[in-house]
């Protein structure tokens, strides 16, 4: 038998009481009885507007039930139907154009166009992970995928992927980031500073469009080398004495991606957060992020 308590007038699960004065409250300067008098308030306020929302979607779902049993084995009348859903008001009439602003909206949101990831919240890994997917390496991600075509065969590290991986990779920079008169494939050296220079056997060579360079940073035998393209960021790390960049010939040990720039964690879509266990999970998983 589930165990309620009365909190403000409303009888919670037990196990909900205990997440939220026990776990999320603490910490927060709201304390227990302002939490539970202010979500009593709140769901005095709507809970009866929910609940006629629900009623309305009942009727018209009654609605079409009906007309569609009226024309059972009828030839199908898209006007006739849409005329149908207009008459019960499940169609409106389009409005007026209309903008929407983006002041005090992220970023992320409202100017960069990046992907977004949608990870169910009650799976504690996979929303971990989603959080930390800002950031990907370019270089796994196309040795240990079939993007290139193929995937990887047997075991242990294939030099012959290695470089294709490589070449793509800086395929991919002269595209997002090309050089004045260079590909990145014949860059023998990295120099970053106020301005970004770049060692061919040519000559230095700087950045076609010089503005994408942010910045740089070292750390130890680490390099770390800004660019930005379309809002994205581009982050070229350099080492020598490390991995690939031991063989590469500008010492290029991986290209990371801003990748996914956002997470929906997901409460209703991919999963079903019902009952008191579904919701403590949730909340749970969703406070340790935080």
């Amino acid at each position: 038998m589930v165990e309620r308590l009365d909190r403000s007038g409303l009888q919670v699960d037990a196990r909900l009481v205990a997440f939220a004065e026990g776990q999320a409250l603490p910490g927060s300067g709201i304390g227990a009885d302002a939490f539970w008098s202010g979500l009593a308030a709140t769901l005095a306020d709507l809970a009866p507007k929910n609940r006629a929302l629900l009623e309305r979607r009942a009727a018209l779902q009654a609605q079409i039930d009906r007309w569609h049993i009226a024309h059972r084995g009828q030839a199908p009348d898209p006007a006739a139907y849409q005329a149908f859903l207009r008459e019960i008001g499940y169609l409106l009439p389009e409005g007026p154009d209309f903008q929407i602003g983006t002041s005090n909206v992220d970023p992320e949101i409202a100017q960069i166009a990046g992907p977004q990831l949608v990870v169910p919240v009650m799976n504690a890994r996979y929303a971990l992970n989603a959080a930390n997917a800002r950031w990907g390496n370019l270089y796994d991600a196309l040795y240990g995928t079939d993007a290139l075509g193929d995937l990887p065969k047997g075991k242990g590290f294939d030099p012959e992927r290695g470089a294709r991986v490589i070449a793509w990779a800086k395929a991919f920079l002269d595209t997002a980031a090309p050089l004045s008169e260079a590909t990145w494939a014949e860059v023998t050296a990295i120099v970053a500073g106020a301005e970004l220079q770049l060692a061919t056997a040519r000559g230095p060579v700087g950045l076609l469009r010089p503005g994408q360079y942010l910045g740089h940073a070292q750390d130890g035998d680490w390099g770390f080398v800004l660019l930005e393209n379309n809002g994205l960021k581009i982050e070229i790390l350099v080492n020598r004495k490390e991995g690939t960049g031991i063989t590469d010939p500008a010492g290029i040990a991986a290209v990371n991606l801003e990748a996914a720039l956002s997470a929906i964690m997901d409460c209703e879509d991919s999963i079903a957060a019902v009952d008191a266990e579904d919701k403590v999970l949730a909340y749970g998983n969703w406070l340790g992020l935080m």
